[in-house]
């Protein structure tokens, strides 16, 4: 096997393989995984960049904040009918690029120009997803049933320079900056929550959802580092990728909620999502691991089996447990009148599928020109998704509701952006 290459624009055959490697096993992720992705079906949420937490009635709490439930003018009874919504986004490129730099003979100035888009952490791929099949809404309680999904993955910066530039002389390839995650769940969810204090127009509540979960698919790369050093006599280099996947298991989680009805025009809330959670995986448990070393490679000896090493296997493992991202979202909204609006803060714990630890501040507004056709316009700053520009529309006939709606990162409208957001759902009330 030839790993020697002394061409600056070319990369080795080794380290093409190691990247490759790594490459396809998150691409694995991503597609094989359903791509946080609850309350990513409500598209009236979609449209309003997220700020919903203290919007939600009816059996749409579950997804937001489930003492909305205890707000008697937040309580409706109704039939949540199927809804689908689905967010696909990068941190480097937008569609522009992929469209200009696909299949064409790349300039140095093009390398560089795609290089300078790419931030020092590396080039991330998320997706999150959620299919909402049924929900039902009577009073405090709130019962759905849904497929959620979120796939997160992160290939580091020199590992994409190399790609692109491929090896030059007394360089070091870092390659501790791959990582990812993904799953795929069942969720049957139930809500409740529960007026505890009144005085007039003022009132405080409490509640809960619990998610029975049924998992099937998930996959994290636990461990992924390494090195290649070009040298004047040759290279040295070594490091390893570990990757651990499960087709099936069971689990829960625990929401908390809190609302407070200022008055008749306006409510502010709290929720913490997954404040518990765990999910035992137990089916088909595997670990896949894949290592290399190799020292001192030059065009001498580069033929030698003894001058490197490097195995790829899969071996059965013990069951284990993951937990979903906790996250705390905080939000203000005016809920009367021709013109709603909503602002939320949003904070997660941690960098994982389905969260980020930065802040997200959104802010969205609901206009009702025509009271049977509510227009929606939101944005979003920080956080997973990044800068957002939202929109969207709603026929809203009393009984029946249809809602749908788009969000793009990054740019207002067009192929500028870094990904899309699309979501539509529906419900009947009686």
């Amino acid at each position: 096997m030839k790993i020697l290459n002394r061409d600056k624009n070319q990369v080795t055959p080794m380290m093409n393989r190691i990247i490759t490697a790594t490459a396809v096993t998150l691409l694995i992720m991503a597609l094989t995984v359903p791509v946080h992705g609850i309350g990513q079906s409500n598209a009236r949420a979609t449209a309003m960049a997220g700020a919903y937490t203290s919007l939600a009635q009816g059996y749409y709490c579950s997804s937001f904040n489930p003492a909305n439930l205890g707000l008697p003018a937040n309580q409706m009874r109704g039939l949540q009918l199927p809804g689908f919504g689905l967010s696909v986004k990068n941190n480097s490129f937008s569609l522009d690029d992929y469209n200009k730099y696909t299949g064409a003979r790349l300039s140095e100035d093009d390398k560089q120009e795609l290089l300078s888009k790419i931030p020092s952490e590396g080039l991330k791929f998320s997706a999150d997803a959620e299919f909402n099949a049924i929900g039902i809404g009577i009073g405090n309680f709130a019962i759905s049933y849904s497929v959620i999904g979120a796939a997160e993955i992160n290939l580091g910066r020199d590992a994409m320079e190399l790609l692109l530039n491929g090896n030059s002389f007394a360089e070091v390839i870092d390659l501790n900056d791959v990582y990812g995650e993904g799953y795929g769940l069942r969720s049957l969810n139930l809500s409740y929550g529960r007026l505890l204090y009144k005085n007039s127009d003022r009132q405080l509540s409490a509640g809960a959802t619990v998610r029975y979960l049924k998992g099937f698919g998930y996959e994290e790369i636990i461990e992924a580092d390494g090195q290649l050093v070009t040298l004047y006599t040759g290279f040295e280099g070594e490091g390893n990728l570990v990757s651990r996947t499960a087709s099936g298991g069971t689990g829960y989680s625990l929401d908390l909620g809190a609302a407070l009805q200022i008055n008749q025009n306006y409510t502010v809330g709290a929720t913490f999502f997954n404040f518990l959670s765990a999910v035992k995986w137990t089916e088909e448990t595997e670990e896949h691991r894949y290592t290399f070393a190799f020292d001192t490679v030059t065009l001498a000896n580069m033929t030698e089996d003894s001058m490197y090493t490097s195995t790829d296997e899969t071996v059965a493992v013990n069951s284990f447990t993951s937990h979903l991202p906790s996250v705390i979202k905080v939000g203000l909204a005016k809920t009367k009148g021709k013109l709603l609006w909503a602002v939320d803060w949003e904070q997660g714990f941690k960098k994982a599928a389905g969260s980020s630890s930065n802040p997200r501040l959104s802010t969205g507004g609901e206009y009702r020109l025509v009271a049977f056709l509510p227009l929606r316009a939101g944005f979003g700053l920080g956080g997973k998704q990044g800068t957002t520009y939202a929109g969207g529309f709603g026929l809203d006939l009393s009984a029946f509701h249809l809602d749908l709606a788009v969000a793009n990162y990054n740019a207002i409208i067009g192929s500028g952006g870094k990904g899309l957001n699309f979501a539509i759902n529906g419900g009947i009330r009686f």
